[in-house]
């Protein structure tokens, strides 16, 4: 199993909220897809044929917890996870 695909898993199984590194995080959507844009410390993800467009800021190093959910929202609700 690859590092990204036990990190979907892991966003995928609730396991993460407060302890997943931020990077982990923008890895996983640009990998399944979304282009970024970044302004200041907004980073806007948007993929054609999704509607949801997640806005995510860091906390320190790390994701915050409910921009997780949201993320794991947005894979559930479009079946994108299997792409990794």
């Amino acid at each position: 199993m690859s590092k990204w695909d036990k990190i979907l898993h892991k966003i995928l199984m609730g396991q993460s909220g407060a302890n997943l590194d931020f990077d982990d995080l923008r890895g996983i959507l640009l990998r399944l897809g979304f282009d970024e844009r970044i302004r200041g410390s907004h980073h806007v993800y948007r993929k054609n044929g999704i509607e949801d467009h997640p806005n995510l800021q860091s906390s320190g190093s790390k994701a915050k917890p409910y921009q997780v959910r949201q993320i794991r929202e947005i894979i559930l609700k479009h079946k994108l996870g299997g792409d990794l």
